[in-house]
């Protein structure tokens, strides 16, 4: 439907523009006949309105709040219709759309070479930094500052375009300039348009030059349409009023709709998105529901959805969780998890986990025997949206229009990452007080005290994601975010509050591996000649970095489950914009496809196993696996299983727990991504066994009275032993006082 729109827009609209240009044929001389001209936008939806604006001399665009049909679509059981319908109403909120989508100056499609400018003022103000939601560092003045800022003020500046093809243009969206010490934007601007860079026809608002109102901050986007949508290749954005303290600078996303041209000779080099069949768009909370129920619909024999907790505003935490059998643990299969939306505008991991709960469904059902393997050997838990209330802010607004932070925090607020308890310096002030710091606990670090009380600054998403880490033994997990292209891996809190310190667990070379592996197969991030997302060159460290030597994290998900449960943790940072639109998200499956597999595939590796009881041969939980030269323990699950995650290697593994003789044994981890198997059985020492008897009152077996008479005879031998030494050192001390006062009184 959307595509007859474009099709008919363009044969209407460019029919009047060639007619206005009958006089000067370099513009659009390589359109000869309207009829002649396709218009194709990218991977619309066909089932949402589009936007449409009032057109006057200053034309602009605001983002209005309109009820959506809030018809209700279960995703649990029929008792729950009531509450779900509320939920649908709760987020019934119409979304921006576009008529054409972004050409793609923010997600870094187009490329500098096709961005010029009148004039700049320095490099790191240059044409290529004029992208929308592009950000500076810290300070000004270097290469990466955040915008393009004409070297002159006046009215002949301006910032061009070259789409490479014919491009039915509809709109523009423009923002000022980012940076902590200097304002400046745009107030309005013309837009030009050509065909050949040379010969230049303004955008009309009837018999004058349209007018488009621009900024008023530096950071809110603001988009303009097109009083009439227009075909050529090039477009020009031409500042005509800015901030009366500030300068002509701006960033900027072009809106058009690639035309096919019979000339055009690279017109079969179109990129291709994916061949993979899965549902391409951005779901809001009740498409995501919908979504995910037709999952389950779909193969129900290996899915199962379950809520943790509920958002500020009610909204439900989703969880699917995909496996051979699901709803319960299974001994000795791991659990992994993807958590995504933790900022809800970072929307491509959320429809990154929603394709692959697709994907996965679809493969197996196919044969895939990867996918089979990885779902039969692994129970898999995928959370779309973690800060549900965040991502609604931010959809309502739409890819282009929400800016960098709409929808980033919870709507109290609250930033999730930073909600977590920070467990880092609690353990780092043991360690430097204690006489000995083997004493001091390196895991299963409990939540202070000021954490639990109900006036603690907690958000109720955060508490939700605590009681689920610790109701299930997760082994391995990835955080996803947005708005950079790099893998960080613990800890993310830096000792002593430094800004950035690279801060490394005793874990660090596997975090490494985890890291160098999602980073390695993702198609952007390995590719040498990428461009900088924003002003940090992460491809000089490989994609990967320690998260305190980026900018230090106290309270980070990573940290906390590190040091709070067994599960191993790396935040994944997608793409350089954090609302990709829906045409880029076939690309962004594709990018990410791999990665996501292959780093689900890494809670494999190591050893894992069962600790038993050696009489009664049942599972021994929170059994303790300390592995030798690394100062980091796990405990074992309830049923007695562990996953500890480690290198290529031979292993020292000793386990002990209470009342329980240690055992100690040589595990070898090989290459493939397989675990060792590695079981223990732990004997009960006699006092245990003693206490367990006489607790159930029952009579002490003859062996283990013999057992016990043998041990506190042991007993009696050391302490007697003990006791003797510590006679005789006092008597040898007694003796050398007299001598002493002998050899004095001899003097005297």
């Amino acid at each position: 439907m959307e595509k007859s729109f474009c099709i008919l827009a363009a044969v209407i609209f460019l029919g009047g523009f060639l007619d206005a240009a009958t006089t000067d044929s370099s513009l659009l001389n390589s359109t000869t006949a309207a009829e002649s001209v396709t218009v194709e936008p990218q991977d619309h939806s066909t089932d949402r309105p589009t936007l449409t604006t009032a057109r006057t001399p200053i034309l602009s665009t605001t983002v209005r709040d309109t009820q959506l049909d809030t018809k209700h679509h279960d995703i649990k059981e029929e008792n729950d219709n009531k509450e779900e319908e509320t939920d649908d109403r709760k987020t019934g909120n119409e979304k921006t759309e576009l008529d054409c989508p972004p050409l793609g100056l923010e997600s870094l499609r187009v490329d500098d070479s096709q961005i010029r400018a009148s004039s700049y003022q320095r490099e790191g103000l240059g044409p290529h930094r004029g992208r929308l939601n592009i950000q500076s560092g810290i300070e000004d003045g270097d290469l990466y500052d955040g915008a393009w800022c004409a070297e002159y003020k006046d009215r002949h500046q301006w910032l061009e375009v070259d789409t490479i093809h014919l491009t039915l243009f509809t709109g523009v969206i423009l923002q000022g300039r980012n940076s902590i010490w200097s304002w400046d934007w745009v107030h309005t601007y013309k837009v030009q348009l050509s065909n050949d860079s040379v010969t230049w026809k303004p955008s009309m608002n009837g018999t004058a030059e349209a007018i488009f109102e621009g900024n008023q901050n530096p950071e809110t986007p603001v988009l303009g349409l097109l009083p009439v949508p227009t075909v050529a290749r090039y477009i020009r954005i031409n500042p005509q009023t800015w901030y009366f303290n500030g300068t002509i600078c701006l960033r900027a996303e072009i809106l058009g709709c690639r035309v096919d041209d019979p000339a055009d000779i690279y017109s079969s080099e179109r990129e291709q998105g994916s061949k993979d069949v899965l549902d391409f768009r951005h779901h809001n909370y009740k498409e995501m529901r919908k979504l995910m129920k037709s999952v389950t619909e779909e193969c129900p024999n290996i899915t199962h959805i379950y809520t943790i907790g509920k958002s500020y505003m009610g909204l439900k935490l989703y969880v699917m969780e995909i496996s051979d059998n699901p709803g319960k643990h299974e001994l000795g299969e791991p659990e992994f998890r993807y958590v995504a939306g933790m900022h809800g505008n970072e929307a491509l991991g959320r429809e990154l986990v929603l394709n692959l709960m697709q994907y996965l469904c679809r493969e197996y059902k196919k044969g895939n025997q990867r996918i089979v393997r990885l779902v039969t050997e692994t129970r898999i838990h995928l959370l779309p949206s973690m800060n549900p209330d965040g991502y609604e802010e931010a959809y309502k607004k739409g890819s282009e229009l929400a800016g960098w932070a709409d929808g980033r925090y919870s709507f109290e607020g609250i930033d999730l990452n930073h909600n977590f308890p920070d467990l880092n310096n609690i353990m780092w002030d043991a360690q430097e007080t204690a006489t000995d710091k083997s004493k001091v606990s390196n895991h299963y670090i409990p939540i202070p005290e000021y954490y639990t009380k109900e006036d603690a600054m907690v958000a109720p998403e955060t508490r939700a994601v605590i009681s689920w880490m610790q109701d299930i033994p997760f082994v391995l997990s990835a955080n996803l975010h947005g708005g950079e292209l790099v893998v960080t891996y613990p800890f993310d809190c830096t000792r002593d509050w430094a800004p950035q310190e690279d801060t490394p667990t005793a874990d660090n070379a596997f975090f490494r591996w985890l890291a160098t592996v999602y980073a390695s197969t993702n198609l952007v991030m390995a590719n040498p000649d990428r461009r900088l997302c924003h002003y940090e060159d992460f491809l000089s460290h490989n994609n990967i970095i320690n998260g305190g030597a980026w900018h230090t994290v106290p309270g980070s998900m990573n940290d906390f489950s590190y040091l709070h449960t067994n599960c191993f943790e790396v935040t994944v940072e997608l793409s350089c914009d954090k609302f990709p639109h829906a045409s880029e998200l076939p690309f962004e499956w594709e990018n990410n496809k791999e990665s996501l597999l292959v780093y689900m595939e890494q809670v494999h590796r190591g050893i894992k196993g069962v600790i038993r009881d050696k009489l009664t041969k049942r599972g021994i939980a929170d059994a303790v696996i300390k592995v030798e030269d690394h100062d980091h323990d796990i405990r074992s699950a309830a049923d007695g299983d562990y996953w500890r995650l480690l290198n290529p290697g031979e292993y020292k593994v000793v386990v002990w727990a209470e009342g329980y003789f240690p055992s100690m044994r040589r595990c070898q981890v090989g290459m493939e991504p397989r675990a060792t198997i590695c079981d223990f059985t732990l004997t009960k020492t006699p006092i245990q066994r003693l206490k367990e008897i006489r607790a159930k009152g029952g009579k002490i077996p003859q062996d283990l009275q013999l057992r016990l008479r043998a041990l506190r005879l042991r007993k009696l031998r050391a302490s007697t032993k003990a006791i003797n030494r510590r006679r005789e050192s006092q008597r040898q001390q007694q003796e050398q006082v007299r001598r002493a006062r002998s050899s004095e009184g001899r003097r005297a």
